[in-house]
């Protein structure tokens, strides 16, 4: 069964830094890209990063950049997103999620939807 688990999110204070985990189980990512998405209560989900192994492509949303960094390990099967100088305005649950393509800002076009993991932005 293919499967997509994050890990991650907590509760941190402005400014401070969380990385979030997606591990693919079950395949490997090699073919896939990996988008990051976000809904935060009461909001419509967002387009947060995404990288793309087939083409190598890295995308992220304006909120978010110079902020936030994916990266992946050697294995294939696990992608990381990196957030510094988190702001409230970034608290939500985060969902990684995975199409066979490269990487697209619309959720719709991915297969594999992991469970979410939710990050907190407070003092």
């Amino acid at each position: 069964q293919l499967q997509l688990v994050e890990s991650g999110g907590g509760l941190v204070q402005p400014g401070g830094s969380l990385r979030l985990s997606c591990e693919a189980r079950g395949f490997s990512l090699d073919r896939y890209a990996i988008g990051w998405f976000r809904q935060a209560p009461g909001k419509e989900r967002e387009g947060v990063s995404c990288l793309s192994y087939t083409d190598g492509n890295i995308v992220y949303a304006d909120s978010v950049k110079g902020r936030f960094a994916v990266s992946r390990d050697n294995t294939w099967t696990t992608v990381y997103l990196h957030m510094d100088s988190l702001q409230s305005e970034d608290t939500a649950d985060y969902y990684c999620a995975a199409r066979a393509s490269v990487c697209s800002e619309f959720g719709s076009f991915y297969t594999y939807w992991g469970q979410g993991t939710q990050v907190t932005v407070s003092s």
